[in-house]
């Protein structure tokens, strides 16, 4: 049986999504099992999950998925590369996967293979180097770089979203020397974080703007069930401006090594974003003041959410599967995931307490991150649900 590894974060889901698990299953056979690696109540842009990830994990299962499995937090909210490479890295380690699905513009897994390789060669970083010296973005420096490493037609493919997370799938894969095979999938409908159509991005919008009939029509059935009961019990929607003052309080009580220890590129984008905090009262304000040509705002984004969640540096892998919900195929792959997995298969919180030293502090910084998202709820909620709560067995 062929097993479909996708990585997303259904936030929220929508027909896009249903879309690639059906075309996964058309081409590699009805059979196909769809196993998710889904961000939890974070997200890669730097902002809460809508709705809380195990509820978004059912709807997934509902709408097609058989297992999902969580990718932790400081991978979840990390640069494109970080988060590719971590999910990755973990649907290699379950041992299951025999293909990586996922949408992309131009629909050609090759050519992104062949981008992928270009990026991770010897000579892309001294010559990457010497185009940042003439002071352009990063994006059109990297585009350059790679028109001189392959081709212009496939340098182009840098220009769009989905093209660009394909290409960190397939770099991921070749650094593993993984035997999982890429499948890209042309994008149906809405580009990614699209402001209008049916993409994640226009739902979020239109849910800020009080659309809610129109925002709740463009989910997927599970994904409106799920976002409804959640909203009724006073967890949805979930905004990060509902905590902007903690994270503000946070960001200005901060020294300027505190932010040094978040600039992962080691460029002085820290002392932007420092000399930034005092002067802006929302936490938009911030960041725009600190951005630049060069530095894109998700990536100042990402940098005030690690501050906010205490994230201090990316660990070297991931430590553990952790399942978030499944049904009977998704239980039966879980049983031999754990016969086959690289990694220990956490099902029982409290078995954290028993796995090496780097799980137990990952474990530990999830549940802090999910007492913090608990308050970002309409209605806050007391901590302490991640050792208490289980998967959703469907």
């Amino acid at each position: 049986m062929n097993v479909a590894g996708i990585i997303a974060e259904y936030n929220p889901l929508h027909s896009g999504h249903i879309h690639l698990m059906e075309e996964a299953r058309r081409l590699l056979g009805p059979d196909t099992a769809i196993l998710c690696v889904m961000s939890g109540d974070y997200v890669q842009r730097g902002d809460f999950a809508l709705v809380e990830k195990r509820a978004r994990a059912a709807a997934a299962v509902e709408d097609g998925a058989d297992l999902v499995l969580e990718l932790p937090l400081p991978w979840a909210v990390s640069s494109a590369e970080a988060f590719s490479m971590g999910a990755v890295q973990l649907l290699e380690d379950t041992g299951m996967a025999t293909h990586l699905v996922f949408g992309s513009e131009c629909g050609d897994a090759e050519a992104l293979g062949r981008v992928a390789a270009a990026l991770d060669s010897e000579t892309f970083s001294e010559r990457l180097r010497r185009e940042l010296s003439v002071g352009d973005n990063f994006a059109a420096a990297r585009q350059r770089v790679v028109a001189g490493l392959t081709s212009r037609e496939d340098a182009a493919l840098l220009e769009s979203p989905n093209n660009i997370l394909g290409v960190e799938y397939c770099k991921g894969l070749q650094r593993l020397r993984s035997n999982i095979q890429p499948v890209t999938i042309p994008r149906m409908g809405a580009a990614h974080d699209a402001a209008d159509g049916a993409s994640s991005s226009a739902i979020r919008t239109l849910l800020r703007q009080g659309e809610r009939e129109t925002a709740l029509s463009l989910m997927t059935p599970a994904m409106r069930a799920a976002y409804e009961r959640e909203e009724a019990e006073g967890r949805a929607p979930v905004f990060y401006e509902t905590c902007e003052r903690a994270i503000l309080a946070r960001l200005r009580s901060m020294e300027p090594a505190d932010f040094a220890a978040l600039d992962q590129g080691h460029e002085g984008l820290y002392n932007r974003l420092y000399r930034a905090v005092r002067g802006g009262v929302t936490v938009e304000e911030v960041l725009m003041a600190a951005k630049t040509k060069r530095y894109p705002l998700a990536r100042l984004r990402r940098m005030a959410l690690w501050a906010y969640l205490g994230l201090e540096a990316l660990p070297e892998r991931v430590p553990y599967v952790r399942p978030l919900a499944a049904n009977a195929i998704g239980r039966n792959l879980l049983a031999s995931m754990r016969k086959k997995s690289a990694v220990p298969v956490l099902t029982k919180p409290a078995a954290v307490h028993r796995l090496p030293e780097d799980a137990i502090r990952l474990f530990t910084l999830e549940s802090r991150a999910a007492d913090l998202y608990a308050l970002a709820y309409p209605l806050p909620a007391a901590g302490g649900k991640e050792w208490k709560e289980r998967p959703v067995m469907l």
